[in-house]
């Protein structure tokens, strides 16, 4: 492992969160919050931007009368947003750390005072040895403003923190040059961002409360980061100590570079 790692921003999908039936896993939070608190003994600090507030809440409220999809999304994600941050802070508070919740629209990244605001915040609270836990402010986003999905926001806060690393979590093991489950397919190790993959890559349709990000999107966005001198790794949520074997420098997940 590199000494020189001090920052690293973990962005985990609503497909990692989540079960076949759109349930939350406790264990994978669980495991989640133990590799932060492991990294956090290194002096490496961790800022988790996480998804599943909006599953969180479809799975309180249940089918809801509301049929504007913007409103039923600003709804399920306000209702499920404080229920995502009361796991996380009773898991934290279990391995003798604190957490905070930093939510964020797409203009508080604009050059200026809200950007500033946006960095004491962070600052403020890892200097405190708070674990930031980000995610968009749902309530409140415009819906033609919004960030385009979770991997932006990590990129952003990850060039706002200049982290060493950015690391997006989903629930494949990386990018492949086919589909995952065809045995010709192989994990790319390593991509440069000027490599041609994106042929690899093809969209699927996902169901509400899902999540937006799909591969595609993943791989824009793990281009850009890395683009900006931030090594970024696309890797699989599920799979037991990823976070900190990737900060140990293993051969896990898509690694790009610049």
């Amino acid at each position: 492992m590199e000494d020189s790692i001090k920052r690293v921003v973990v962005k985990v999908g609503t497909n990692v969160l989540t079960n076949k039936d759109n349930r939350i896993l406790g264990p994978v939070l669980r495991e989640l919050v133990r590799q932060i608190a492991v990294l956090y003994e290194r002096d490496i600090m961790v800022v988790l931007v996480s998804s599943g507030s909006a599953i969180a809440g479809m799975e309180i409220l249940g089918d809801t009368k509301i049929t504007d999809k913007a409103i039923r999304r600003q709804v399920y994600s306000s209702v499920g947003q404080p229920r995502m941050m009361r796991h996380y802070y009773s898991i934290f508070h279990d391995y003798g750390m604190r957490c905070a919740q930093v939510l964020a629209t797409k203009r508080d990244f604009d050059p200026g005072k809200h950007r500033q605001n946006m960095i004491n915040c962070y600052e403020g609270l890892l200097s405190e040895g708070v674990i930031p836990i980000a995610n968009e402010d749902d309530a409140v986003s415009l819906s033609m403003s919004m960030f385009s999905d979770n991997d932006e926001l990590a990129s952003l806060v990850a060039e706002l923190l200049d982290a060493d690393r950015l690391i997006i979590l989903s629930d494949m093991d990386g990018l492949y040059t086919g589909h995952p489950d065809d045995e010709n397919s192989k994990k790319l190790d390593e991509v440069k961002v000027d490599q041609n993959v994106e042929k690899y890559v093809k969209e699927s349709g996902k169901k509400e409360g899902e999540g937006r990000g799909g591969m595609a999107s993943k791989l824009k966005i793990a281009k850009g980061t890395a683009k900006k001198n931030i090594p970024t790794y696309i890797a699989n949520g599920k799979r037991e100590n990823v976070i900190v074997d990737i900060i140990n420098d293993k051969e896990v997940g898509t690694k790009f570079i610049h």
